[in-house]
């Protein structure tokens, strides 16, 4: 949900910051005062066209932070996020978008540079306005169709059958390619067997690759290596002055010595050591020695086996280490290949498939239809309390010419605001505060479903008063208990249910207008309650009528 907003230099408002709870939140002042500049900036941040013209009179620019808070990192919007790599402080999400005098603007998503798409998209999951001037999800036809079913309880049945059409599809296309180049696809399977065949003959192995190189190494080099080593025996152990013979006596000489000066001890006793290190090293040499051997039949093994590799590698362009990966490879491409040159078989596979797809779509129409009945009923009967008495809300399931990943129908929601009208579609037969209105009613009836945390509804109250404003006060208070609700309003009654008041006021210094935004405490609520009720002069009747709305919109919540 919407936690804290963040307005400078935008339109009136030289600066402010705005925090909301949970529940229902109203913004009232004057008219004029700036009321719906909330709604606009939101919408900013969100992704809507920048214009130069957003920017305060005498300001460099105009920038709208946003803080959005969601539940846990199993979200949607921790999702897309993650996929993006625009992630921030684990539940939390950061926008932000700045606007120049010259309507250039940047946008960032938790601190990282984003574009407008980015935001936009985000936005969509984030809240929802609606109003005359809103960007609203109701009016999208793809909306609509998730909608349908998430009330009828059918999202996941939606999802199969765009898997099944999906894998219909794909199936096809590679029946098509395979009749249209058989030929190409044999010739590529025979090279691909030769490949296969050649490359498993070779049976190389990564891990053994450096162990044979330095085993030909040591067969190229054994004669050497055979001298080397017999020299330095000698030297160290079998020559009339070896090594070893001279520190034996220089040790005998040493030992005789400590007689006489015990503080030679400790020279005697490195000597003795490097003596033992250097018999151990004579020891290992002679081991060395006695296992090389010169051996023409294995080093041409080695070679030969060396070659064969190099070969394969001259000839497939990689390096030795890959070979492995390309026979897996080849192996994956000539099993396809034998299934898309297997067309009796494809075709048995596509129209399995396609007759998955179409049982799983039937069933989703008839799951449609059944919500579509229901859900036109339940809105119907909300929006008749909604001054639009005699209107009717429908849902359209039209058949279309070919099957797709969303199914066999298109959904269109259609409304008739008035009695005796032909219903039509939801944004071209409603003006805005109908609007306003009937997406109230939709969204109350799908609040059980809908994913938006926070709803936002500008102008709902256009046209409406007395015990339709009350009783869309309190539909908007119903709805807070599942969502975030906020409404900008002029009328009391709706006023009145909010758990959180924000009044906007335009101020004028030395010539200059702005707009500021305060949060009312109780006496402050019961003053702006009576300014609407009562204009320009508050009377204690109204203050005591004020009151009393406030107290029944409290009794009737609890």
């Amino acid at each position: 949900m919407l936690r804290r907003i963040t307005i400078r230099d935008f339109v009136i408002v030289d600066e402010s910051q705005l925090e909301f709870d949970s529940g229902f939140t109203v913004l009232t002042g004057e008219t004029g005062a700036g009321k719906s500049i909330l709604v606009d900036a939101l919408s900013l941040v969100l992704g809507e066209r920048a214009e130069a013209g957003v920017v305060r009179a005498g300001a460099k620019q105009a920038e709208i932070g946003a803080e959005f808070e969601y539940a846990s990192d199993a979200t949607e919007v921790a999702r897309w996020l993650a996929t993006a790599g625009l992630e921030g402080d684990p539940g939390v999400c950061l926008v932000r978008r700045i606007v120049d005098a010259g309507g250039r603007s940047r946008a960032f998503i938790n601190g990282h540079p984003s574009t407008v798409a980015q935001l936009r998209e985000l936005g969509q999951m984030l809240l929802d306005i609606h109003g005359q001037h809103a960007h609203q999800s109701l009016l999208r036809p793809a909306s609509q169709r998730e909608l349908l079913d998430a009330y009828g309880g059918s999202d996941q049945l939606a999802a199969k059958v765009g898997a099944a059409y999906r894998h219909w599809f794909g199936l096809a296309a590679r029946l098509d390619a395979a009749r249209r180049d058989a030929e190409r696809l044999a010739r590529e399977r025979d090279a691909l067997g030769w490949q296969v065949d050649e490359l498993s003959k070779l049976d190389f192995q990564r891990e053994g690759w450096a162990e044979m190189n330095a085993e030909h190494a040591r067969l190229t080099h054994a004669s050497s290596l055979i001298e080397t080593a017999a020299e330095a025996v000698d030297v160290l152990a079998e020559a009339e002055h070896s090594s070893l013979g001279l520190l034996n006596g220089v040790l005998a000489k040493l030992a005789r010595a400590c007689d006489l000066d015990p503080g030679l001890k400790d020279v005697t006793d490195l000597l003795g050591a490097a003596q033992i290190e250097l018999q151990e090293a004579v020891h290992a040499l002679e081991r060395y020695r006695s296992k090389l051997d010169i051996d023409p039949q294995r080093l041409a093994h080695v070679e030969q086996r060396l070659q064969a590799v190099h070969d394969a590698c001259r000839k497939y362009h990689l390096q030795p280490e890959r070979l492995p990966a390309v026979l897996d490879e080849a192996r994956r491409r000539l099993a396809d290949l034998d299934l898309d040159l297997d067309l009796s078989r494809l075709e048995r596979e596509v129209v399995d498939a396609k007759s998955a797809y179409a049982t799983l779509a039937s069933t989703l129409t008839q799951a449609r239809r059944k919500a579509a009945a229901k859900l036109g009923r339940q809105v119907s009967a909300a929006i008749q309390d909604l001054a639009l008495a005699g209107g009717k809300f429908s849902v359209l399931l039209e058949a279309l010419d070919e099957p797709s990943a969303s199914g066999m129908e298109r959904v269109e929601f259609r409304v008739a605001s008035h009695a005796g009208i032909e219903p039509g579609a939801l944004g071209k037969v409603a003006s805005g505060g109908e609007l306003s209105r009937l997406s109230l009613a939709i969204q109350t009836a799908l609040s059980q479903v809908a994913q938006v945390p926070t709803l936002i509804f500008d102008e709902v109250d256009v046209g409406i008063g007395g015990r339709v404003a009350e009783i869309v006060g309190r539909m908007l208070s119903r709805l807070s208990a599942r969502h975030q609700v906020m409404c900008v309003t002029h009328l009391a009654q709706v006023a009145s249910c909010a758990n959180q008041h924000y009044r906007v006021s335009k101020l004028e210094r030395s010539g200059a207008v702005s707009s500021s935004v305060e949060l009312l405490d109780e006496p402050q609520r019961v003053q702006e309650i009576a300014r609407m009720l009562g204009g320009l002069k508050i009377t204690a009747a109204t203050l005591t009528h004020a009151e009393e709305m406030l107290r029944d919109a409290r009794d009737g919540a609890g």
